[in-house]
C-alpha cells in the first residue's frame, strides 16, 4: 500500500541515513546490508501530501477553478467519457485536463483538440497521482479563464483513493463490465465519492449484470451517492453528466 511504501515520495525513503529508491508493491520489512530492522515512523506519510493538497485548493479557488478527480479501474472508459465531455463543453463551459498514467501520453493526445488544454503526468512506477506532481502543474495546466478542471488519475481503485490532491472531491467511475460486487471491494473510494458513473451501459445485454445489486451496494457504501448511468460511445446518459457538469460552475 502507498502509504507505508512511500511512493508518495517518488520511491524515496531514508532508512537510517541511506537512501532506499526501488519501489514497492507491499509493504514489508527490509532487509538493507544483511540485517533486518523494524523502523516506526512517527510522522503520517501523508501529512506532506495533504499540505500540498490544501495549497492546490486555496489556488484553484482564488481563480475560482472547480476540480473534479476522475478514479476507476484501467479501461472503465475514464478517456472516452473525457472525450465526449469536452467536445460537449467546447465553447460552454471552459475546461482543462491533467491526465496521469504510469508511462506513455497517450491519454492527452486522445483529449488534445478539443478545445481544452491538457497536460499529461507520467508517474513512473508510482500508481497513482499525488498533491505535489498536480501543484507543479497547476500554473501551465490552468490558464486564467477556465472554470472546471479534470483530473484524470491513474487506473486503480485503491491508492489514488488515499491522497488529496486539492480537488473539490473525487469521481468514482465503474464500467457494467467489471461487475456489480466492486463498491463491496472497495469500499474507500465509493465511500469518498459523490458522484459514481456506471460507464459503458450499452454493453449490459452482452453481460450478466445485475444492476439492482449494484446500485444497492453503491447506497450501502454511500447513501448519498449521485448515480449517473451513461453509455460514451451511445450517448445514452450524457446529457445528464453534462447539465450536472453545467450546474457545477453556476
Amino acid at each position: 500500500m502507498c502509504k507505508e511504501c512511500g511512493c508518495d515520495t517518488d520511491n524515496e525513503r531514508t532508512y537510517f541515513g541511506k537512501s532506499d529508491e526501488h519501489s514497492h508493491d507491499h509493504p514489508h520489512d527490509h532487509d538493507h546490508e544483511g540485517t533486518s530492522r523494524t523502523i516506526t515512523l512517527e510522522k503520517r506519510v501523508l501529512e506532506r501530501n495533504d499540505q500540498l493538497a490544501d495549497k492546490n485548493r486555496k489556488w484553484l479557488a482564488e481563480r475560482q477553478v472547480m476540480a473534479v478527480n476522475l478514479i476507476s479501474s484501467p479501461g472503465s472508459g475514464k478517456t472516452t467519457l473525457l472525450e465526449k465531455t469536452l467536445d460537449a463543453l467546447k465553447g460552454k463551459l471552459p475546461c482543462a485536463v491533467i491526465a496521469g498514467d504510469q508511462q506513455t501520453d497517450n491519454d492527452a493526445r486522445r483529449l488534445s483538440g478539443k478545445g481544452a488544454p491538457v497536460h499529461q503526468i507520467e508517474t513512473k512506477s508510482a500508481c497513482h497521482l499525488d498533491a505535489r506532481r498536480v501543484g507543479f502543474l497547476l500554473p501551465d495546466a490552468v490558464p486564467a479563464g477556465i472554470r472546471l478542471l479534470f483530473i484524470e488519475n491513474v487506473g486503480n481503485l485503491v491508492c489514488p483513493a488515499a491522497f488529496d490532491l486539492g480537488e473539490n472531491f473525487k469521481i468514482a467511475l465503474l464500467s457494467v463490465t467489471e461487475g456489480e460486487d466492486k463498491p463491496e471491494k472497495y469500499p474507500a473510494l465509493f465511500s469518498m465519492s459523490p458522484v459514481v458513473l456506471i460507464t459503458k451501459t450499452d454493453l449490459i445485454p452482452h453481460l450478466d449484470w445485475d444492476r439492482d445489486a449494484c446500485l444497492d451496494m453503491i447506497r450501502r457504501i454511500r447513501p448519498d451517492a449521485k448515480i449517473i448511468e451513461l453509455s460514451a460511445k451511445t450517448g445514452e446518459g450524457m446529457d445528464e453528466w453534462i447539465g450536472y457538469l453545467k450546474q457545477l460552475t453556476t
